[in-house]
């Protein structure tokens, strides 16, 4: 009962983490959108943009989420992987169009350090 217990709390910890994630991505992408459409900004920085809100998105979810200290890098990866998968999803369907190809690969791997590595920073907040 009690490793039932724990493998519900660490799913609601990856789910929770996923949420704040998603919803900070729209919040952060309609911002940057206003803030290109004031400032006249070239559409080639919108790539490295959308990185940056990716990164940033995957880091607060785990920081915010992740509270258990085990096996943080492996939850950071899942939570990164998920999420792109998820705002893949979400964005393909505001877009109106699916477009698979080596950018999904790329964003996957990003994702997937960005999490490890934010699932390691929330271990490190959380001992403090």
């Amino acid at each position: 009962m009690e490793n039932e217990a724990k493998k519900s709390k660490v799913v609601f910890e990856i789910l929770k983490a996923l949420i704040i994630a998603v919803i900070l991505s729209l919040v952060l992408v309609l911002l940057a959108a206003l803030i290109i459409k004031l400032f006249n900004i070239s559409d080639g920085v919108i790539p490295v943009i959308n990185q940056i809100i990716k990164g940033i998105s995957i880091l607060l979810g785990c920081l915010i989420a992740v509270k258990n200290k085990s096996n943080n890098w492996l939850k950071g990866i899942i939570i990164g992987i998920l999420y792109i998968g998820l705002a893949y999803v979400i964005f393909s369907l505001l877009d109106g169009e699916f477009k698979i190809g080596l950018d999904i690969l790329n964003d996957i791997a990003l994702g997937s350090v960005t999490g490890m590595l934010s699932g390691i920073l929330a271990g490190f907040k959380k001992q403090r």
